[in-house]
């Protein structure tokens, strides 16, 4: 019985061990994609800002089914790069109220 209980507990060991340095490796991880986000967020929101208003000006060029369709496709654009400016401002310091600091990873550039 010594020897399973032996085996047993070097398995558990080593589950817990490798369970750990998999954590840090998301850890690490999430941590790499939420700066990866905060620094490409702005470019996509200000490109989104351009095409909308491109779209825009385009629309109002063609004919009324067209002009509607395109005034749709730019305020999409628009409320698209809005919710992107919002997430890169708000969501860290939201994430950070509800969960404090033991809930959040390192996001900063």
């Amino acid at each position: 019985m010594g020897k399973i209980a032996f085996i047993l507990s070097a398995a558990l060991l080593l589950n817990v061990l490798a369970a750990a340095t998999m954590l840090t490796s998301v850890q690490e991880a999430v941590s790499e994609m939420c700066i990866s986000l905060k620094s490409l967020l702005p470019v996509v929101a200000m490109t989104m800002l351009i095409l909308g208003g491109v779209i825009y000006a385009a629309g109002q060029m063609m004919g009324a089914e067209t002009r509607a369709r395109g005034n749709v496709w730019a305020t999409a654009c628009l409320t698209g790069a809005l919710i992107a400016i919002l997430i890169v401002i708000v969501a860290q310091p939201v994430l950070q109220m509800i969960y404090g600091d033991l809930g959040t990873v390192a996001c900063e550039l």
